[in-house]
């Protein structure tokens, strides 16, 4: 997983030491304290240089400060004490502080590894002799380089989210190993033909496209929108943390990345954009985050992301989905986690069932005050729970509802501004 998209590159100074495209012996070390030690490509255009996002550092594969790599990927968040170390037994180790923890190794340990190096196309390499024993193309994290197989046995990973090939040719994402929510399959002339060994590449020029030898040619899926342009030009792969999966381009020594190319076209489709029962709609052309209604508050009013709370209920919420076109059609929601979207093209009502017991607030005008109570709903009708609860709207009782819940008017159940309300 790359660093949340506010990771700054740090900046450096003319004076960079670096070992221009010659092999790295075993006993190499880069810190985090110490920026301007990296590890480049003999063109200098990747480097392996340790980045910072807030007060974390990760060891990445960058090219011209965006990162391509990261050692240990979503766990690769270390401190400002860090080191990358090239150990003798030939294994790749990042440590906090003096080794005592370990955040990431690639476990190559007495398997000859000799020599290190990293290549033109910003591939990373541990080599036995001539031979790789490991390297950063077969192990990704978020991101694919033009050069890099992506074969059936890799994924690409981002928070909670996942991109893989399928031995079919189709492409998925999904969330949380489970939901599916993305699916990109070949043309109908090639269904019926069955794959050996498909490989996925991005070409350098802009053309994603998936090939293997039963197949006569490359088949082309999808084209950069600024294919074929410009030149000193890098166009990489990548699965974002917000569940997208993008081609960018960025410019040598830019710092930047512009979009070319997206897998979802509707951001709010994709499944969990706005956590548990988060509520995706748009803002202009920006996709927002919100709450199913006035019940529900954000977990984090500084990330409206992370899903949203309900102070009323407690446990897990069980929702559906009863589309209004006339097919009649409900549509049960994942039970441990809903995930939901404004449509005008999908015209539909959403329920959420809250568990058997609720506690709802009932406001009533007394002489211009207003007193607050709180009764337990306990048994009563689903319609409380679900339609006026859910939408909002106050709850309404009868009289006989509101004796059984005070047990005959004897118990105090709120105030007001006049006094105690029993």
């Amino acid at each position: 997983m790359k660093p949340p998209p506010t990771l700054l590159p740090i900046f450096f100074s003319l004076f960079i030491i670096f070992t221009s495209g010659a092999d790295i012996p075993p006993g190499s070390t880069l810190s985090a304290s110490n920026p301007n030690h990296t590890w480049n490509s003999p063109n200098n255009a990747f480097s392996l240089r340790f980045i910072s996002a807030g007060s974390a550092f990760f060891a990445a594969v960058t090219y011209g400060g965006v990162p391509v790599w990261i050692a240990g990927g979503d766990g690769g968040a270390a401190d400002s004490s860090a080191s990358l170390q090239f150990l003798s037994d030939g294994s790749l180790r990042l440590v906090n502080g003096s080794a005592s923890a370990v955040v990431w190794e690639s476990s190559t340990a007495g398997r000859g590894v000799s020599a290190a190096a990293l290549d033109n196309s910003g591939n990373f390499v541990l080599r036995n002799g001539n031979v790789s024993v490991w390297s950063t193309f077969d192990n990704p994290t978020d991101t694919i380089l033009p050069s890099q197989n992506f074969t059936i046995n890799r994924e690409l990973r981002s928070g909670l989210y996942s991109f893989s090939l399928l031995r079919s040719g189709n492409l998925t994402l999904k969330w949380n190993n489970s939901i599916v929510y993305w699916n990109l399959g070949l043309n109908s002339s090639i269904n019926n033909i069955n794959l050996t060994s498909p490989i996925l590449q991005l070409q350098p020029i802009g053309i994603l496209l998936i090939s293997d030898p039963s197949l006569k040619s490359a088949v082309i899926l999808s084209y950069s929108s600024d294919y074929a342009e410009g030149t000193d030009v890098l166009r990489f792969l990548r699965l974002d943390s917000d569940g997208n999966l993008r081609i960018y381009s960025s410019a040598m020594d830019s710092g930047t990345s512009t979009e070319r190319w997206s897998a979802v076209s509707d951001q709010c489709q994709v499944f969990g954009y706005c956590g548990n029962l988060g509520i995706c709609s748009y803002n202009d052309s920006n996709p927002v985050c919100g709450c199913p209604s006035r019940n529900f508050e954000p977990i984090d009013p500084k990330d409206s992301r992370r899903g949203v709370l309900n102070c009323l209920v407690s446990g897990s919420c069980i929702a559906s989905t009863s589309l209004s076109d006339g097919t009649g059609l409900c549509y049960l929601k994942f039970p441990n986690f809903v995930s939901g979207y404004q449509s005008a093209a999908l015209p539909s009502t959403s329920y959420v069932k809250a568990p058997s017991w609720v506690w709802s607030w009932w406001r009533e005008v007394c002489g211009g005050g207003v007193v607050e109570i709180a009764p337990s709903l306990g048994g009563l009708a689903a319609q409380y729970a679900l339609l006026e609860y859910a939408s909002g709207a106050p709850v309404q009782f009868s009289y006989k509802e509101l004796q059984r819940a005070t047990k005959g008017f004897k118990e105090k159940l709120g105030a007001g501004g006049f006094g105690a309300v029993l």
